[in-house]
């Protein structure tokens, strides 16, 4: 018997998936899935038994990455700005995430906010004051006296170091690796398959699924963090609010609650859940950042974002490069510029799956303005509106500097206090936390679903609650043995086998846009086009 199949007629240049490498019809989990729940029930029966001798064996492994092999954090990072960079100018900037005729499924507007809410957004509270405050008590690498003006540049300067393109250039690079794979090529929407043109037949078998259950793995540490964050972040304002006590306890419940919440989200759905909280905390983010770029010191900040942009383009490559020269500056790169590139290397295959999933029909060349530039300059203008005013009130006389040594959560809250309205700010910012927490668990956990089920792009139910409880539960049985360091901790471990996988999906990607069937039409015409100026038998280069 013969079965007929209807092929659809493409126009030249487009694109028609390979019918061998389609995803599959219906969601279902293999051994990825399996392999990932029995590595990470291990991992939490290990902190159930053992929390001490798991956080030393974390720490001894950490202090090990840091000494021997940080610079590669920098190093892989730097790569990703400069491929981001060359492919958006290139001539592939004009190549589609998917077939010449699609076009973006979300508004350029709902799409910007999903990208800033869901991936970092609940960074910005945590660290938009306690970073530049604490750089600007303890300059980096004393490049400047503490507490003063030059300390205050060196303060943002660092924290858009950590925050800005050489973070969202890692995302870049996996989610143009994971959209291109997954809506041009027609393949599961998982990291393996686009490491096909460098390892070849490896990405079918063990290989691959042992890349994959990494990814997966990664991306849980890495939003366990967020989780350990926001949960103290919410502790903080409910205390000073409403004066509730604190303790590990009061995080445990909060993570309990809103675990619950972004389940519930990510069952919904991406065009709804994702969506919609994500518009509602950009606008809620924006105006109070509006509110206290107005009622705080207007001129200074906006005079040192300024100086402190000239400084952070002047210094590119020697910051971007910098290594550790004593004990104490590799204890700083530690718990500040190491961690930040770490956690965004364990962030990336769950934030490359999640851009290649609201990105179909974007061109390469949107792709990274939206990824790589406009989120940029949207964090070097809060870590300066909620940074610099810190670091003015902290001039003018304010203790917000001893209040963030003493509890990091307390920074944010503590430069508010120094703001009219302060009550409502800070009711404010509690719930952008709460909302930042949910929107990004959400988009952790249908990516999470997503890479289990085989790259299926719909994974069902069960799954999704499976990975909704399973981050909740990691995230507080981390915060049991050893708090927001083995939050980290975790993050920065996990992020070790990305620092290969993240270059050998640049080199891929690259392999495969010079082999695109955009090129090979453009290079038809050409050959036409010298064919009938010079006739076909001379040789000629126009």
């Amino acid at each position: 018997m013969v079965e007929k199949t209807l092929v659809k007629k493409s126009s030249p240049g487009s694109v028609q998936p390979n019918p061998a490498s389609q995803r599959p019809d219906k969601p279902r989990v293999g051994a990825v899935f399996w392999a990932s729940l029995v590595l990470l029930a291990g991992f939490l029966l290990w902190a159930s038994i053992s929390p001490e001798g798991l956080g030393n064996v974390m720490t001894s492994s950490m202090d090990w990455i840091a000494r021997s092999v940080g610079w590669s954090y920098l190093l892989v990072t730097l790569g990703c700005i400069g491929l981001m960079v060359y492919l958006g100018a290139s001539r592939y900037g004009s190549i589609r995430l998917g077939s010449n005729e699609d076009r973006p499924e979300f508004s350029t507007w709902a799409w910007l906010a999903m990208i800033l809410s869901a991936v970092m957004g609940i960074g910005l509270i945590s660290y938009g004051v306690a970073e530049p405050i604490s750089h600007f008590m303890a300059p980096p690498h004393a490049l400047a006296e503490p507490g003063t003006m030059d300390a205050a540049v060196r303060a943002l300067q660092f924290s858009f170091f950590d925050w800005g393109p050489h973070a969202w250039a890692v995302f870049g690079v996996f989610g143009l690796s994971i959209g291109y794979s997954t809506h041009r090529k027609g393949r599961p929407g998982l990291v393996s398959p686009m490491l096909r043109p460098v390892l070849g037949r490896l990405v079918d078998g063990w290989f691959g699924k042992l890349v994959d259950v990494f990814a997966i793995l990664a991306t849980l540490f890495g939003t366990t963090t967020s989780l350990g964050l926001g949960a103290a972040q919410i502790e903080e304002g409910l205390n000073r609010v409403f004066g509730l006590p604190t303790g590990l306890s009061v995080q445990v419940v909060i993570i309990a609650i809103i675990t619950v919440l972004f389940t519930l989200s990510a069952l919904s759905g991406v065009n709804r859940g994702i969506k919609y909280i994500s518009q509602i905390t950009m606008a809620l983010s924006a105006g109070l950042a509006l509110f206290v770029l107005l009622m705080g010191p207007t001129s200074f900040i906006s005079n040192i974002f300024f100086r402190s942009i000239g400084q952070y383009v002047n210094d590119f490559f020697q910051v971007s490069l910098i290594t550790p020269s004593t004990p104490d500056d590799l204890q700083w790169m530690q718990w500040w510029t190491y961690f930040m590139m770490a956690w965004w290397l364990s962030w990336g295959a769950f934030v490359g799956v999640f851009l290649a999933k609201i990105s179909k029909g974007r061109t390469i060349r949107q792709f990274v303005a939206g990824v790589l530039g406009v989120p940029s300059l949207v964090f070097f203008a809060w870590f300066t509106i909620f940074g610099g005013s810190a670091i003015k009130f902290e001039m003018d006389g304010a203790p917000i500097a001893a209040q963030t040594a003493e509890n990091l959560n307390s920074a944010f809250f503590a430069m508010l206090n120094e703001l009219p309205l302060v009550q409502i700010t800070s009711v404010v910012t509690m719930i952008l936390v709460a909302l930042f927490f949910i929107s990004g668990a959400d988009a952790n956990t249908y990516v999470l679903s997503m890479m289990s089920s085989k790259g299926h792009l719909s994974p069902t139910r069960p799954v999704l609650t499976i990975w909704g409880v399973l981050t909740g539960v990691s995230a507080v049985l981390l915060l049991l043995v050893g708090g927001l360091t083995a939050l980290q901790q975790a993050a920065m471990l996990s992020a070790l086998p990305f620092t290969i996988i993240v270059a050998l999906l640049g080199i891929s990607l690259v392999m495969e846009l010079r082999t695109d069937p955009e090129f090979d039409v453009l290079r038809k015409s050409r050959f036409d086009l010298r064919k009938t100026v010079y006739g076909s038998g001379k040789r000629t280069d126009l």
